[in-house]
């Protein structure tokens, strides 16, 4: 009860004007692809050096909570996540904006986020020394396993042929080993090319096999028509709300674990909770992958409730949970606080702070997602002649703001060309691309894990002989058989089994 009195003691006018002002912000940023969440929290940390630490934060949350949102906007309308952790998004969201079904689909992306950025904070509000606890007990090769289940249940999502989608997030592994080698400095399939000796632009790449190969797509089918018919006109009813909340708050949960494991976030979150949505969701409106909004709806609550996962070890421990939280807190410390376990003893109202702004702006977030983002879904009725020269615009624009390197524009056109030679063929851009984000953390953990592993008794046990490692490891040798047409229909038919001989006992 001080904890809620608190907070609503720091909800003076300036605190909630600058939470809407970065709130807008983040909408900005987050839905123009090229423009990140962290480099724009980066740039308010020097912004606001002087300001005071409840303004500053204020601004900062701001941008946070509804950047992550935003990337779903562009995913929606144009097909180019505006972010790695809206690359799920674009497998149902697109299908829907096709489908005249834009409205609908940001109207369920907004409501959904709004849940699952919520439901992190109140995580963060009420259980943060536990769950840190907890994600703090995961291993090397527990992080390793948790970001290979997250590519087998891909391969499986968006390819009907697994051994397609199976390539292609094996082809994102290999781009991802692109670069200075970590552990020994060595340039590794660089080619001699210093600007590759910083690994694959992930941006160039988004941008490339999402954005610019759709403008390829687009104008070998030679149809310049409008992307729909109609924007769509409908709501978001009620009633609707209601009955995909049981979905939005388990992708919610999942959201905000994978959230407070530090490194792993967004992109992780969203593939596992479509996997989980893809599973669960008995009579989807379409299938997934075809315009089905529970897919939005799964991802979109999963990537948002990290929000409030990633600040748990931040606040608690010290360590940041993704990349905009390392940013954050960079800016405590700027400011002369100091995170960790006696936060809450020599700073007990700065958690308080934290707190009052996250709600605000998730309370901001839905009120720009309800007024502003409905009216940008007009963009798929622009006819396809006068919109693919914008988006190839924006895809060069957006490329370059990352580095200011004509290289990663060049990069982003071979990935532009790369991605419509394989949507050609049937081959899913979306685990390559998952493949590449995850790549790193893959790589880095599996090798800290057998080199720790090297200095014990017993590699194996090492490796393997921790409970949670396992349950992750039974749940990739369970996601990998899934796949297999064989397996797959005797899991169907041994579940069918079940049902009927429940259903005769009652």
């Amino acid at each position: 009860m001080d904890l809620i009195l608190s907070m609503v003691s720091q909800a003076d006018f300036t605190f909630v004007m600058l939470i809407f002002a970065g709130a807008f912000a983040g909408l900005f940023v987050g839905a123009i692809p090229g423009l990140s969440v962290t480099m724009a929290t980066a740039l308010l940390v020097s912004i606001t050096f002087t300001w005071t630490v409840k303004n500053a934060l204020a601004v900062i949350l701001g941008v946070f909570v509804s950047g992550v949102y935003a990337g779903a906007v562009s995913a929606i309308l144009i097909n180019i996540p505006g972010a790695p952790s809206s690359v799920v998004t674009t497998l149902d969201g697109y299908p829907m904006a096709r489908k005249g079904e834009a409205a609908l689909a940001l109207w369920a992306a907004t409501f959904h986020s709004f849940v699952g950025s919520v439901f992190g904070f109140l995580v963060l509000m009420f259980v943060a020394r536990p769950v840190t606890a907890f994600a703090l007990s995961f291993s090397a090769m527990d992080y390793f396993l948790l970001a290979l289940f997250g590519l087998t249940t891909i391969g499986t999502l968006t390819a009907k042929n697994y051994l397609k989608g199976g390539i292609c997030a094996l082809l994102g592994l290999l781009l991802s080993m692109v670069g200075i080698d970590p552990f020994s400095g060595a340039a590794r399939y660089s080619f001699g090319l210093t600007d590759l000796q910083g690994g694959i632009p992930l941006i160039a790449a988004l941008i490339g096999l999402f954005g610019f190969a759709e403008v390829l797509d687009q104008v070998a089918r030679g149809t310049m028509n409008a992307i729909a018919a109609q924007a769509g006109r409908m709501r978001y009813s009620f009633r609707e709300m209601i009955r995909y909340l049981p979905l939005s708050l388990r992708s919610s949960v999942i959201g905000t674990f994978i959230g407070a494991l530090p490194g792993a976030g967004g992109p992780v979150a969203s593939i596992i909770a479509y996997d989980q949505a893809r599973k669960s969701v008995k009579n989807p409106t379409r299938p997934f992958g075809e315009g089905a909004v529970e897919g939005v709806i799964a991802s979109e609550a999963a990537n948002n409730a990290c929000i409030g996962g990633a600040l748990i070890p931040m606040l608690t421990l010290a360590v940041p949970g993704d990349a905009v939280t390392a940013v954050i807190l960079a800016a405590f410390y700027v400011h002369g606080l100091q995170p960790g376990p006696l936060l809450f003893v020599r700073t007990p109202e700065l958690f308080s702070v934290v707190l009052a702004a996250g709600f605000l702006a998730c309370i901001a977030m839905l009120v720009l997602g309800m007024t502003v983002v409905p009216r940008l879904s007009g963009i798929v009725l622009v006819p396809k002649r006068i919109l693919m020269p914008l988006v190839t615009v924006l895809c060069v624009v957006g490329t370059y703001a990352v580095n200011s390197s004509m290289f990663d524009v060049g990069l982003m056109f071979c990935f532009g060309l790369a991605g419509f030679l394989m949507r050609s063929r049937g081959y899913p851009a979306a685990p390559l691309v998952l493949g590449l984000v995850l790549g790193e953390m893959m790589d880095s953990n599996l090798r800290r894990a057998v080199n720790m592993a090297m200095a014990g008794d017993s590699v194996f046990l090492e490796l393997f002989g921790r409970p949670s490692t396992v349950v992750l490891s039974l749940m990739v040798a369970f996601s990998v058989l899934a796949a297999v047409p064989a397996v797959k229909e005797r899991i169907g038919a041994a579940a069918s089994r079940l049902l009927s001989v429940f259903g005769s006992g009652r």
